[in-house]
């Protein structure tokens, strides 16, 4: 970790200046991989008066997602793991949240469509949440894989695909800041710094709410390092630095 460092031009972007440092780390990766799954027309397109379902609810690209398909007018059916993060989804825009440790999330998602189903599903968890997705998918519904934060890549059973016409897109959000196999960061430059003015008048019209960032200090960074691997985070986890740290009281 260090104060400064040498930066791409291409993967810079200017802040509004309401926008400290510490909150918008989450920019580059939550809200923008967020706003193109949900916004941009190859991916899950959502249009006003979809059920939007989105998985882990309370976490950061959670959250981003269920901003943005508030903004887009969709009906945001959020799953989370706990009472607590049920109210976390829900002070973020989400209609309704389910405690999948309660029973099937998919249960509840057809009681709540009256049996129609989501229209679109946003899923970092992969695994039996994607395959249990399938179950409460609507007819021409679309679902995307954005992570797999449960820890297991799922087998998609082709033939729900066919029998519902139901859209499998796939968003590798780092193909398009340069961080793959083939550099394509220049060519895309234009839509990310769009990409990122939008997310950022969104946050200056109020319309996005990053979730309260826990801070720590850099002497601290053990126990910030167990707070994300025990899965305990609600939003993010920032290590800050230098003035910043002194500032902010760390």
């Amino acid at each position: 970790m260090a104060e400064e460092c040498v930066a791409y031009e291409a993967n810079t972007f200017v802040l509004p200046d309401s926008l400290e440092f510490y909150r918008a780390i989450c920019f580059t990766n939550s809200y923008s991989t967020s706003c193109a799954a949900l916004t941009w027309p190859h991916l899950l397109n959502v249009q006003q008066g979809d059920t939007l379902l989105v998985h882990g609810g309370a976490g950061g690209v959670g959250i981003a997602a269920i901003e943005i398909g508030k903004i887009m007018g969709a009906k945001i059916i959020a799953t989370v793991g706990s009472d607590e993060k049920m109210a976390v989804a829900k002070a973020h825009g989400a209609d309704h949240a389910i405690n999948y440790r309660e029973g099937p999330f998919r249960d509840g998602v057809l009681e709540i469509t009256g049996g129609e189903g989501a229209n679109a599903i946003y899923d970092p968890v992969g695994g039996e949440v994607f395959e249990q997705s399938l179950r409460c998918i609507a007819p021409e519904g679309r679902i995307m894989p954005v992570g797999f934060a449960g820890g297991t890549i799922q087998k998609i059973p082709a033939n729900i695909l066919l029998v519902k016409n139901v859209t499998v897109c796939g968003l590798n959000m780092g193909y398009y800041f340069g961080w793959s196999d083939k550099d394509v960061r220049d060519q895309f430059s234009p839509l990310m710094q769009q990409l990122l003015a939008k997310e950022f008048a969104w946050f200056e019209a109020g319309l996005l709410n990053p979730r309260g960032t826990q801070i720590y200090a850099l002497d601290d960074f053990q126990e910030a390092m167990a707070i994300v691997l025990g899965r305990l985070s609600q939003g993010r986890v920032a290590i800050v630095m230098g003035d910043e740290a002194k500032r902010l009281g760390k």
